[in-house]
């Protein structure tokens, strides 16, 4: 493992090379994530993809893109996309979700650009191969406390908005931080808006959406009785043996998913309960 050398001059920037890091290399990455950026952090989860930038061997530079934010309002009204488009083409964006420079970036003006230049270029064809899923739209949010954002502007990215300053804390839920960050978008290709929100896409791609109706239509208001809504439901069952009606089933169906109980199939019962 090459140690860290001296950082590229300027006129050198051409012999950074960005790459997919190796499965051996992972401690070392997470290390260096944990210990270096601003986070503290290394657990990534979902889809996602690792580089690191070296020159002559040593690491320089380390980027993460991973799946895109469940729902970010500055991204939604700049694409234009329906509530339904977001929920079955969401995994045409991907976020650029760490970017750790491992030099000093003002030492070395341009360097970071280079890097992430590389770094998008490489996941347009490397995630598709990996993921088996076209990238439209690249993501990434930056704490304008602490950065300018000046070299996701350099690479194309525009600003489009803040974000509301909630933080994930968990899978489904959200925590308030006040820390609003500004969001990044940079398509990589100039029709991926258009293509985001169109009725119809290309061939190619409407085989690579999810397969989901989207978010339920129904407000919090209009479910005060889940019973009540499956009652209006037409009941497309035929023959003999229907014992129970299909509002029954379906609440009761309903009412097993949302039950912390019988979570485990495989729980076995103490000897003599």
């Amino acid at each position: 493992m090459a140690p860290l050398q001296e950082e590229p001059p300027g006129h050198a920037l051409g012999q950074v090379v960005v790459r997919l890091i190796e499965p051996w290399e992972r401690a070392r990455f997470d290390q260096l994530r944990i210990e270096k950026h601003y986070l503290h952090r290394a657990r990534i989860g979902g889809r996602s993809l690792r580089y690191v930038a070296e020159f002559n061997g040593a690491w320089v530079a380390l980027l993460c893109f991973s799946g895109a934010a469940p729902q970010v309002q500055a991204r939604e009204k700049w694409i234009g996309w329906s509530v339904r488009q977001r929920a079955r083409r969401l995994g045409f964006v991907v976020n650029n979700s760490r970017f750790l420079m491992l030099t000093d970036r003002h030492a070395y003006p341009n360097l970071a650009s280079r890097v992430l230049g590389l770094g998008l270029k490489a996941l347009a064809t490397d995630w598709p191969r990996q993921w088996n899923q076209a990238v439209l739209l690249v993501e990434s949010f930056v704490d304008e406390s602490q950065y300018r954002g000046t070299c996701y502007r350099a690479c194309g990215f525009a600003a489009v908005g803040l974000t509301a300053g909630y933080g994930r804390s968990s899978r489904a839920y959200y925590l308030k931080h006040d820390q609003p960050k500004q969001l990044f978008l940079r398509p990589l290709r100039q029709d991926a808006a258009a293509i985001l929100r169109r009725g119809r896409r290309p061939a190619a791609l409407a085989e690579q959406e999810e397969n989901t109706s989207g978010p339920c239509p129904l407000r919090a208001e209009a479910l005060g009785s889940l019973l009540e809504v499956f009652q209006t439901l037409g009941d497309a069952r035929r023959g003999h043996g229907l014992r129970h009606p299909q509002s029954f089933v379906l609440a009761g169906a309903a009412a097993g998913s949302l039950s912390p109980c019988g979570v485990s199939a495989n729980t076995s019962k103490p000897a003599g309960s």
